[in-house]
């Protein structure tokens, strides 16, 4: 199974910011939205970074001035991991373990956004897998014994 397959599921719709946008409207987004990231988007839809929760964490606890007047370009995270829409699920799991992330950008061939993944969205497909598998292999067998 493919991320493709993912996001046509759980929808392409992602929440982004552009680089100018404050830092304390990115920490109000993360909150009213109840997500954990928001991209940095160019105007033509190319990723130019991501700021997570824990990005806005750690800016509180290491900057003396906090993040009062702060621009998502100064707190992202530049060098972000994309995938394409034919990577596999259990390929994307492993870059995100790897990492220590949990959102991943999917883009097209070239570099536009197609939507973007977490792993609750890659568990909950991996399991709603596991549960149809368990319920076809059920199935069968309870018709093997019958006839």
């Amino acid at each position: 199974m493919t991320i493709s397959a993912v996001l046509r599921q759980k929808g392409n719709a992602v929440i982004s910011v552009t680089p100018e946008t404050p830092v304390t409207e990115v920490a109000c987004l993360l909150d009213q939205r109840r997500i954990g990231a928001v991209l940095v988007l160019d105007p033509r839809r190319r990723v130019l970074g991501i700021v997570s929760e824990r990005d806005v964490v750690r800016a509180l606890a290491t900057r003396a001035g906090g993040i009062e007047g702060m621009a998502a370009e100064e707190l992202m995270t530049r060098q972000v991991v994309m995938v394409a829409p034919d990577t596999p699920v259990d390929a994307a799991l492993q870059i995100m373990d790897e990492g220590y992330f949990r959102h991943l950008p999917v883009v097209n061939a070239d570099g536009v956004l197609l939507g973007l993944v977490s792993v609750r969205d890659l568990v909950r497909h991996r399991l709603a897998q596991q549960a149809h598998a368990v319920e076809s292999l059920t199935d069968y067998v309870t018709r093997s014994y019958m006839h």
